[in-house]
C-alpha cells in the first residue's frame, strides 16, 4: 500500500571523483550501499583509516561528556525541541579545517580528568595512611627506629590485647615496653633493650606473634600525619585548578560537537568506500534507492562528474530493504509499525490501515475533551513553533491527532477534566449543572459503552481480515480468499445478537437469523478451512480444529476491547475524584486555593499516567488483535547512507527529503 518501489542502482565513475560522489551521497541519504561481489573488481582495505576516525571521535566524544559533566549545558524545552544545528556546506568545511585545534581541546580535557583521578587516588591512599599512623601518634621516635649504640628497639604489633606491663613480665630484665596503642583485637608497643639482650628479647617477641612494623620512613607517625595532610591540601587544590582547566574549554563545546559529528560522518564515509568495487581507473558502487529519487539523484551525479548510472529491478531472491512513505493522516503512526516489524515482500504497510483506529481507540481510552485540549495546543505550538527532526515531528503528530480524538470522545461523553464544570458550579455559584455529554456519559451506563466497543472491536478485526482477504485475492488465490475470510464473517455476525443478548433485551427474530448466519458460517468453515489436506479426514478435523480457534481466538479478541470501556472509566472517574478532593473545605476561599492547587497537580499526573495507559492498550490493540489477521513482518528497514550526526545537519537536506 504504501511501500517505497526500491530500484536496484548501479554507478560506475571515475575512480578521482569516488570519494566526493560518496560524500554527495552521504548528504542525499537516498542508496543504502551493498558490498562488492564482482571478483573482477579489486576491494580497498579501509580498516586502518576508519580505526583512526573512530579513535579521534571516541576522544572528542568522551571529552565533549566529561564537558558535560563538569559544566553541564544550560538548556530548556526549547533546545529540547530544537533539533539538531542546520550548517551549510561552507561552514562545515571552514569547521572541518579546526580538527587539530579540536583534538589539542579535546586531549586538554581528558588529561586534566585523568590529574583528577589520580590526585583522588592518591588522596584515597594517603588518608588510608593518616588512620594507620593515628594508632602510632603517640611515639616520639621514628618509624624506622632500630635502637642506639648501646640498645635495641623493636616497633610493632601484636594481635590481642595486652597490657605493656605483662610484655615486659615476658621479657628478660633490662628491657621496656610502652604501650602506643591498644585495642580489643590490636596492641601497638614500643620496646627497647640493651643489645646482649636484643636476641632473647626477638626470640619472645615472636613467641608471643609479634609482628613488627614494615615502616622503612626516618620521621615520626606526628610528622608523617603532617606531611601527608599537607600532601592532601596540595592534591585538591591541583584537583581544583584540573577542574577549572575543564571548566574554561566549555567555550569550545559547539567545536566538539561538530567534531563528533565531522569524525563519523568521515568514517561512515570510508566505511561505505570499503564496499565499493575498483578498477585502476574507475569506481563501481552497487545498492538500493527508492524509484522516486532514481531520476533527481542521475541528474545530479551526472551533472557534475563523469558517471555512468543504471537502474534494474531487484531479483525475487534479494534481500531488498523496506522504506515507508504515507499520507499526511497515516505517517504520524509509522514509528508503531516500526516498533513491531517492518513490512516483509509478501505484506502490505499495515500502517495506513490501522491509524484511523488508532486515534479512535486513543481518543476512546483517555476520553477526557479538557485532557485532550491540553494535548492539542501543546503540541500544535510545539510543531508551529519548533524546528524539529522529521521522527520528533512525526511523534508529536501523532499525540496532536490522539488528542484531537480524545476532544471527540471527551465531548460525546461530557468528560472536561472530569466533572469539574459540575462541580464548579454547585461548588462556587451554587447551581446544579446536569450532564453536558453531547452522547451519554458512560459512568451512568457502562454496559452501553461496553456493547459500542465490542462494536468497534469486531469492525477493527473484519478490517484485518479484508486486508488479508485482499492479499490472497491478488496473489490469485481468489477461492483461498472467500474462504478465509466469508465464514469469519458470518460466524462473528451471527453470534453478535445472542452476545448482546446477554446484556440487553434483543429481538427474538434478529437473534434467530444471527443463529442461522452462525450455523452457514460453521458449515462453510469447517469444510473449507481443511482443503489443503489430501485425505477426506485431515479435511474434516483440520475444519473442526479451524473453528476452534477462529471460536477461541476472535471471542478473546473481541474481549481485548473491553480495555475501552475499563481505561476511558478509570480516566473520568479519577478525574472526578481531584475534583472532590479539591473542594472538601468550607471555607469558600481556602477551597477555591485547595481545588485550583489540587486540580493543577491532580490532573497533570492523571493526565500523564492515563496518556501512558491509552498509548501502551492502543498499541496492543493494533499488534495483537489487528496485525494476526494478515500481518507477518520481519522486512528489513532501508537504511541509506547517510549524515548519521548527533549534533548537526546540512541545510540542504530539506530539498532532497
Amino acid at each position: 500500500m504504501s511501500k517505497l518501489r526500491m530500484k536496484k542502482i548501479e554507478l560506475i565513475a571515475m575512480l578521482t571523483d569516488s570519494k566526493k560522489i560518496i560524500e554527495l551521497l552521504q548528504r542525499r541519504g537516498v542508496v543504502e550501499i551493498c558490498s562488492n561481489t564482482d571478483d573482477e573488481l579489486m576491494d580497498t582495505n579501509v580498516t586502518a583509516v576508519v580505526g583512526e576516525f573512530e579513535k579521534f571521535r571516541s576522544t572528542a566524544a568522551q571529552a565533549l561528556e566529561l564537558l558535560d559533566l563538569y559544566v553541564p549545558e544550560k538548556g530548556s524545552i526549547t533546545d529540547m525541541f530544537g533539533g539538531r544545528t542546520e550548517v551549510g556546506t561552507d561552514t562545515f568545511g571552514k569547521e572541518a579545517m579546526k580538527l587539530e585545534k579540536a583534538m589539542n581541546v579535546s586531549n586538554d580535557i581528558i588529561n586534566s580528568n585523568r590529574a583528577i583521578a589520580d590526585a583522588d587516588s592518591t588522596i584515597a591512599q594517603l588518608a588510608v595512611k593518616i588512620d594507620t599512623m593515628k594508632q602510632w601518634s603517640h611515639l616520639d621516635v621514628p618509624m624506622n627506629f632500630k635502637g642506639t649504640a648501646t640498645t635495641s628497639a623493636f616497633i610493632g604489633t601484636m594481635p590481642y590485647s595486652v597490657t605493656a606491663e605483662y610484655v615486659e613480665e615476658m621479657l628478660p630484665e633490662g628491657c621496656s615496653v610502652e604501650s602506643v596503642y591498644s585495642a580489643k583485637e590490636q596492641t601497638n608497643i614500643f620496646v627497647i633493650c640493651r643489645k646482649e639482650n636484643a636476641e632473647e628479647a626477638e626470640n619472645t617477641l615472636r613467641k608471643m606473634a609479634f609482628i613488627p612494623l614494615s615502616e622503612t620512613d626516618k620521621r615520626t607517625p606526628k610528622e608523617l600525619i603532617k606531611n601527608c595532610k599537607m600532601e592532601i591540601a596540595r592534591l585538591e587544590e591541583e584537583k581544583k585548578q584540573a577542574a577549572e582547566n575543564i571548566r574554561k574549554q566549555a567555550e569550545h563545546r559547539k567545536q566538539l560537537q561538530f567534531t563528533v559529528d565531522y569524525l563519523q560522518m568521515r568514517k561512515d564515509k570510508y566505511e561505505a568506500l570499503s564496499g565499493l568495487g575498483f578498477t585502476e581507473s574507475t569506481f563501481v558502487l552497487t545498492g538500493f534507492i527508492p524509484e522516486k529519487y532514481c531520476e533527481p539523484l542521475e541528474k545530479e551525479i551526472c551533472s557534475k562528474y563523469t558517471a555512468s548510472i543504471t537502474f534494474t529491478d531487484p531479483a525475487e531472491d534479494e534481500d531488498v530493504p523496506v522504506l515507508l512513505e504515507n499520507s499526511r493522516f497515516s505517517a504520524p503512526v509509522e514509528g508503531i509499525t516500526k516498533m513491531y516489524a517492518m513490512p516483509s515482500k509478501s505484506d502490505v504497510d499495515p500502517t495506513p490501515v490501522m491509524s484511523f483506529f488508532y486515534y479512535l481507540f486513543f481518543g476512546m481510552m483517555l476520553s477526557d475533551a479538557g485532557y485532550g485540549l491540553v494535548m492539542t495546543i501543546g503540541t500544535a505550538i510545539a510543531l508551529k513553533k519548533f524546528k524539529l527532526e522529521d521522527s520528533m515531528r512525526k511523534t508529536l503528530t501523532m499525540f496532536r491527532n490522539c488528542g484531537i480524538s480524545t476532544i471527540f470522545w471527551g465531548a460525546l461523553f461530557g468528560s472536561w477534566f472530569g466533572d469539574i464544570v459540575q462541580v464548579t458550579a454547585r461548588e462556587f455559584f451554587g447551581k446544579e449543572i446536569g450532564s453536558i455529554a453531547l452522547w451519554f456519559e458512560p459512568m451512568t451506563d457502562p454496559v452501553k459503552l461496553l456493547l459500542f466497543s465490542y462494536g468497534l472491536g469486531i469492525l477493527h478485526l473484519f478490517l484485518g481480515v479484508a486486508v488479508a482477504f485482499k492479499m490472497s485475492w491478488d496473489k490469485g488465490d481468489k477461492l483461498g480468499a472467500v474462504f478465509d475470510a466469508l465464514p469469519v464473517y458470518l460466524i462473528v455476525i451471527g453470534v453478535a445478537p445472542v452476545g448482546v443478548s446477554m446484556f440487553t433485551d434483543v429481538n427474538a427474530d434478529l437473534k434467530k437469523i444471527g443463529l442461522y448466519v452462525m450455523l452457514a458460517g460453521i458449515v462453510m468453515l469447517v469444510l473449507t478451512a481443511g482443503r489443503t489436506s489430501r485425505s477426506i479426514f485431515g479435511k474434516f478435523f483440520g475444519g473442526l480444529y479451524a473453528l476452534y480457534n477462529t471460536a477461541t481466538g476472535y471471542l478473546g479478541d473481541i474481549l481485548s476491547y473491553s480495555r475501552l470501556l475499563a481505561l476511558g472509566l478509570a480516566t473520568g472517574s479519577i478525574a472526578s475524584v481531584i475534583n472532590l478532593m479539591g473542594t472538601m473545605p468550607e471555607n469558600k476561599i481556602v477551597k477555591l486555593v485547595l481545588f485550583i492547587i489540587v486540580c493543577i497537580v491532580g490532573h497533570t499526573a492523571n493526565l500523564a499516567i492515563n496518556l501512558l495507559g491509552a498509548y501502551v492498550h492502543t498499541d496492543r490493540l493494533q499488534f495483537v488483535e489487528l496485525f494476526s489477521k494478515f500481518y507477518t513482518g520481519g522486512g528489513r528497514e532501508f537504511e541509506p547512507l547517510t549524515v548519521n550526526t548527533k549534533y548537526i545537519k546540512f541545510k540542504e537536506e530539506k530539498s532532497h527529503e
